[in-house]
């Protein structure tokens, strides 16, 4: 099983959804900065792309 599937699997073994989606938001959000990293980088200006 890839490690994703082993959190979630550990999370939704506890009462209630909260963990699961605690892991969730945390997935997202880590992925969203990576995203936003990842598309704004092509827009620095380094000075030397004449």
């Amino acid at each position: 099983m890839p490690p994703t599937a082993v959190m979630l699997a550990a999370a939704s073994e506890e009462q209630g959804p909260g963990s699961t989606l605690r892991v969730v938001l945390l997935v997202a959000l880590v992925g969203a900065a990576l995203l936003a990293w990842f598309l704004l980088r092509g827009y620095r200006n380094d000075d030397n792309n004449d």
